[in-house]
């Protein structure tokens, strides 16, 4: 029996190790056959006036590029990170466990990151996209367009320090202007300063909250009630409490205010 079954397997390892010498040696005469002839779909024309004009088979190579990039781009680059921090920060304060769930928090931080991104992403669209959707402009000169509106959102968002100390990380001797801060110093700057932020958000959200569990848990104590947890008893007063200041748009709104100010 043993010895069938290892023949078995001999047979069926030759047979897929067959099939995948003849898959190479197709991809090798075909990579000679595109070496001799070339392959037309995939090209940079010069332009008149200096510029590169790549071909539809490069820019949808650069497209679907840039889409697996985007959700990267989504939590590092608008204010996607501080919400979902501060709502975070808000459902363990409350101490309800999972309650919003994660899907709705995050729902909830994208859906409000458009809201707060809008003008940024209308400023785009307008300066970059729209005139290249419109052949007025190349590809690489609309990425460029595309990107100031998001450079000065982070810009305003990002602290000095951060600048300075990512800035002496990489070598360099001093800060750059604003308008020629390159995005690999403006990136880990904006992510850092916007978790400098969130927590600050999150602290002052944390403290009325922590206030409810230290009272409860002091009065528990001097009624001598030590084997009934003090989350149990607080859990009410403090959703009580959120209900009662209109919680949800308080911090909807702060949120949304502390980008603009």
């Amino acid at each position: 029996m043993d010895v069938q079954r290892y023949t078995h397997s001999g047979r069926r390892f030759a047979r897929v190790f067959t099939g995948i010498l003849a898959v190479i040696v197709l991809l090798l005469m075909a990579d000679n056959a595109f070496a001799q002839s070339g392959l037309a779909a995939v090209t940079v024309s010069p332009g008149s006036n200096g510029s590169q004009t790549y071909t539809v088979t490069l820019q949808i190579l650069i497209l679907m590029t840039v889409l697996s990039l985007l959700p990267a781009a989504l939590i590092m680059m608008t204010s996607f990170t501080r919400v979902i921090i501060v709502l975070a920060i808000l459902r363990q304060a409350l101490g309800t466990a999972q309650t919003p769930s994660n899907q709705i928090l995050i729902g909830l931080s994208l859906f409000l990151s458009l809201f707060i991104m809008a003008p940024v992403f209308e400023q785009a669209y307008q300066d970059g996209l729209k005139p290249y959707m419109d052949e007025q402009i190349g590809a690489e000169q609309a990425l460029e367009k595309a990107a100031v509106p998001f450079r000065k959102f982070m810009l305003d968002q990002t602290r000095e320090a951060d600048l300075l100390m990512f800035t002496r990380i990489s070598g360099k001797s001093s800060l750059p202007s604003r308008d020629e801060v390159p995005f690999s110093l403006l990136l880990p700057s904006f992510v850092t300063s916007e978790l400098k932020t969130a927590f600050q958000i999150g602290f002052l959200i944390f403290l009325p909250f922590l206030v409810i569990d230290l009272v409860v848990a002091s009065v528990l104590m001097a009624m001598g009630m030590m084997m009934l947890s003090p989350m149990i008893i607080s859990l009410p007063f403090k959703l009580m409490l959120f209900v009662l200041v209109d919680g949800w748009s308080l911090i909807m709104g702060t949120l949304a205010s502390s980008f603009y100010l």
